[in-house]
């Protein structure tokens, strides 16, 4: 069910044999931003067509690295990353936006002094002819952004804004998206409409990776989860699996996982 640090060869062995198929994965990614100093220290990764999943994890573990390593946002020293089976490591986010991987970041993902709709319209900038064919999907799924596509999304809300950025994403037909902490800076509410979000992209037929500080409640609504510390996999399994090991408990959760 799940993996210590000390993980073994047969440990990661076993890991590695549900990853046949998958549509993202990685396999001993070791990055980082300084030169000599590493975040990332040997990460394991995959994420199967359909699936949910999450990385949790203490500050600094390394889990919003991991998402802008597959995303080519910063390089990969070594390891690798695959889409579809194809080695993907350190090319461009733009090459990987229309291979189907899109990426929505924590902190200034929207075009403040733009409209909706020209938000909508940047995700679909290298193939604008889909335009309102993507337009019409997205705000099928989300209706407020048809409701408000003439509206400032500097003039939104916090949740608006976060939905604003989901549905960019979702403007380039991705096979996968990448959420980094879409739950940041939220209220209770708006951080369960976030991830009421999320499933329901992901009931739309896209793989979703989500990387969450709210970790109890990413792991309710993940079909699978990594613990990552000192960039490296400490635990994984499925999301029930992990919310109550006791000492995924102990380590991570705490008394939120007991609430």
């Amino acid at each position: 069910m799940s993996q210590s640090d000390s993980t073994t060869a047969a440990d990661r062995s076993a890991h590695l044999a549900g990853a046949e198929g998958a549509v993202l994965r990685a396999d001993e990614v070791v990055a980082g931003y300084v030169e000599g100093v590493n975040i990332l220290n040997g990460s394991d990764f995959y994420c199967m067509p359909g699936e949910i999943v999450g990385i949790i994890g203490p500050n600094g573990a390394g889990k919003s690295t991991l998402l802008k390593a597959l995303f080519g946002l910063i390089r990969v020293r070594s390891g690798s990353v695959r889409l579809k089976g194809e080695d993907i490591t350190n090319l461009p986010a733009n090459q990987l936006v229309s291979r189907g991987v899109s990426y929505v970041p924590q902190t200034n993902n929207v075009f403040p002094g733009l409209t909706v709709e020209e938000n909508l319209e940047m995700g679909v900038y290298q193939a604008p002819k889909r335009f309102a064919e993507r337009f019409a999907w997205v705000t099928g799924l989300f209706p407020a952004l048809g409701d408000r596509r003439k509206q400032r999304a500097g003039s939104l809300s916090g949740g608006e804004r976060q939905m604003v950025a989901m549905g960019r994403a979702l403007m380039a037909d991705p096979s996968v998206v990448l959420l980094d902490e879409p739950s940041a800076g939220l209220s209770p509410v708006l951080q369960d409409d976030v991830f009421i979000r999320t499933r329901e992209i992901n009931k739309a037929g896209v793989s979703v990776v989500i990387v969450e500080q709210n970790a109890r409640r990413c792991l309710q609504i993940c079909h699978r989860g990594y613990v990552l510390d000192q960039g490296r996999n400490a635990y994984t399994g499925t999301g029930r699996e992990l919310i109550n090991d006791p000492k995924v408990i102990e380590l991570y959760l705490g008394s939120l996982a007991r609430a």
